[in-house]
């Protein structure tokens, strides 16, 4: 029973942890200034909990977006399996939903990138967005170099590149986003399927 109760605890202390590192990056304005103290204050646990639990401020770090990720995931997962859409508006539709995660947990995402993480490839969560974007670019006709042009185009959605477009330039998301699909245009060509003769005639 009472290990029981431990654990019951420990999810506990995690999500509020997850909760507390959530709220102090949404509400700064500079990632780098939330730290591990601030979050285990907010938290109500101790530091040490922190750090026997997610490692290190980048584990932290990790963890939240994974768990603010996990419902687009799902998302996305759902519509690749539908295939409702062809394959350059799954394209566009991941991408899209990738900038507007961005956008709106652009603070959170920064200090990923800043967080030790070596770079933002080696986060978990970016493996599962290139897999999944360059699964749909295989299938868009005229595509070469599927794996690379994956890397590419999220290369244009990097949250510091986000940050400082509409923090510090002022670029509206509805611009951005824009920017964005012309961006895709000009990689993948524009959307001109083939025409049949016989519809000519």
């Amino acid at each position: 029973m009472a290990q029981r109760t431990e654990r019951a605890d420990a999810v506990r202390n995690r999500e509020a942890v997850l909760t507390a590192a959530d709220v102090l990056f949404a509400a700064s304005s500079s990632p780098q200034s939330v730290s591990m103290d601030d979050i285990a204050t907010a938290a109500g646990v101790g530091k040490g909990t922190l750090f026997r639990r997610f490692g290190d401020r980048a584990g932290l770090i990790g963890a939240v977006i994974a768990a603010r990720l996990e419902p687009l995931q799902r998302a996305a997962q759902r519509a690749q399996e539908a295939a409702t859409s062809s394959p350059r508006q799954r394209v566009l539709d991941l991408l899209d939903a990738a900038l507007r995660f961005k956008i709106e947990n652009r603070n959170l995402m920064s200090a990923g990138e800043e967080a030790g993480l070596s770079s933002p490839y080696q986060a978990g969560h970016y493996g599962w967005w290139h897999e999944t974007l360059r699964a749909a670019l295989e299938q868009v006709p005229g595509v070469q170099a599927p794996d690379f042009t994956a890397h590419a185009l999220l290369a244009a959605i990097r949250a510091d590149l986000i940050a400082h477009l509409i923090d510090h330039q002022q670029m509206t998301p509805e611009a951005l986003r824009a920017a964005l699909a012309a961006h895709i245009d000009n990689v993948l060509g524009t959307d001109s399927s083939p025409v049949d003769p016989r519809e000519e005639a």
